[in-house]
Order: structure tokens, then sequence, then C-alpha cells
């Protein structure tokens, strides 16, 4: 393999054992105040997927289609609501990675739970009993 190759092998594998900052955050209708709360493992990720769709018009999130077409993708902001630390830099291995998507999601219900998106508040949508 030729050096810039490995190298760029190397850059991409160390990529993808790092961390990137994890935790919840909302998408706000500046129009209406309605929110989506969510969580992820990538929070630059989620915001860039938004500014993603903003830019090119189209979205794929469903929970937002009728207000998106109402008021357009300029509407929304993405918002941290809360990230979580890693421990380490890099993920050791799956059960290190699972046990930080259960702490997303342990955090992402409390924010839930605080912030009541549903209905005339936001566009989550309640747990079934």
């Amino acid at each position: 393999m030729q050096p810039d190759k490995q190298r760029k092998k190397e850059l991409a594998s160390a990529y993808a054992q790092s961390f990137r900052p994890m935790g919840v955050y909302q998408i706000r209708n500046v129009k209406n105040g309605k929110i989506l709360v969510l969580g992820s493992m990538d929070l630059p990720g989620a915001r860039n997927r938004l500014a993603f769709m903003q830019q090119t018009k189209l979205n794929s999130i469903m929970e937002l289609r009728e207000d998106w077409k109402e008021y357009s993708g300029d509407a929304f902001v993405f918002e941290e609501l809360d990230q979580i630390k890693p421990r380490e830099e890099s993920v050791a291995d799956r059960a290190e990675l699972k046990s930080y998507q259960e702490e997303v999601d342990a955090l992402l219900e409390l924010w839930i739970d605080k912030l009541q998106p549903f209905g005339d508040k936001g566009y989550n949508k309640p747990k079934r009993k």
C-alpha cells in the first residue's frame, strides 16, 4: 500500500474509533415554538444533518414534515441540551459503545419527561403504556 493511502486508512480508522460529543438536542421551530427532542451518539453530525437539510430544502425527519412544508427549513434551529463526556478518548469494544448508547437513551428520556414535547408543545410522540 502506498504511504498516502496507508495514512488515510489509519486516519479513517482513528476517526471511526474516536468519540464525538454525544448527548441530547432539540430541533426548535422558531415560528411556533414546537420542539423535537432527540438523542445522538454524534451531536456535530446531527447538527450538520439539519444544516444539510436546510441547504438542500429536503427534510428526512418525518415528525417535522408538515411544519417544514408550511414554514420551510429556515424556521428550525438546532439546540444542544445536554452532553455526555466520554470516559476515554476512543472506544475499545462494542460493549462500551452500547453502554454509551444506553446513557444517551436514559438522558433522552429525562429530557423528554422534563420538556414534555408533545401535542402543541412538540413533535415527539408519547410512549405507549
